[in-house]
């Protein structure tokens, strides 16, 4: 299922995208898609039948804005430094466990929502990566299968970065991560009976046009459910909790200098394959 929420932000309400790309209404069935729904598999299974008897009404998505696709999120795990060809292009050894940050869940805004040059930034990155959204309770567990059986779905995220915050300003990678609107994520949440294999996903990202990064999930360093059992070791993982798992080559860091770094009036548009994609036009905080 293609899981999403539409309408103003802070008043979107829940909606699925059929296969025949309609609209359709959930709220009569769910009060919103978050955490407390991915671990209900009842309810999840109440929407699948609802949908598969076309008894959810259509919504009109004209002029709709496009919400990220999950409420309430608890937390947001990032994996830094996780795809090999990021690694050479940056001139960093792969990591021997996964580089793991925190992003902030109030970073998070729809997949066509402005993104913010903060002020005083003038190495403003973009990062298109999958995210992964989990389904289950996950702590101290033991495979990377388990790791994968925790996953509810699957969304794009762009890990929007300021690499002077980041790395020059001293102390953790928080001050250059966890800027306003720094985390688009949407447009839907696929579930993950509808991604047979995240370790085969292409991921793009075009800059006003100009393709920059183009990449596939092949290339991570530690694959998904790696990911998710890695983490569970330091912390616990509740559903609606949400893992960023790494952005491949093609950032603006990466390039010679002069480095092209996003300013305000950039347009970039990203997407992952099966998932939707996103476009962000950038504005000066």
């Amino acid at each position: 299922m293609k899981l999403l929420r539409v309408g103003t932000a802070g008043r979107e309400r829940p909606a699925l995208l059929d296969p025949d790309g309609t609209l359709r209404d959930l709220s009569g069935l769910v009060a919103d898609i978050d955490g407390t729904l991915l671990a209900d598999e009842d309810a999840l299974g109440r929407i699948r039948s609802a949908a598969a008897a076309g008894d959810l009404p259509a919504l009109d998505a004209t002029g709709l804005r496009t919400g990220p696709p999950l409420a309430r999120i608890g937390k947001i795990v990032c994996i830094g430094l996780n795809y090999h060809d990021h690694a050479r292009e940056t001139g960093a050894e792969p990591p021997a466990e996964p580089v793991v940050f925190l992003k902030a869940p109030d970073t998070v805004v729809g997949p066509d929502d402005t993104v913010l040059i903060p002020r005083g930034s003038v190495k403003t990155d973009w990062e298109v990566e999958l995210a992964v959204v989990i389904g289950r309770t996950a702590r101290y567990l033991e495979s990377a299968e388990e790791g994968l059986a925790h996953v509810a779905g699957y969304a794009v995220a762009h890990d929007v970065s300021e690499r002077e915050f980041q790395i020059e300003r001293g102390g953790t990678w928080d001050k250059g991560k966890n800027c306003e609107t720094f985390n688009p994520l949407g447009p839907w949440l696929v579930t993950a009976d509808e991604v047979p294999d995240p370790q085969d996903l292409s991921l793009r990202l075009w800059v006003n046009g100009e393709l920059k990064q183009d990449g596939t999930t092949a290339e991570q360093i530690f694959p998904v459910g790696e990911v998710v059992r890695y983490v569970s070791r330091f912390m616990t993982l509740y559903p609606g909790d949400v893992v960023n798992t790494g952005t491949p080559a093609g950032v603006a860091m990466g390039h010679p200098e002069p480095k092209p770094y996003l300013r305000a009036g950039d347009v970039v548009e990203l997407e992952v394959t099966g998932l939707g994609r996103q476009r962000q036009v950038l504005a000066q905080a």
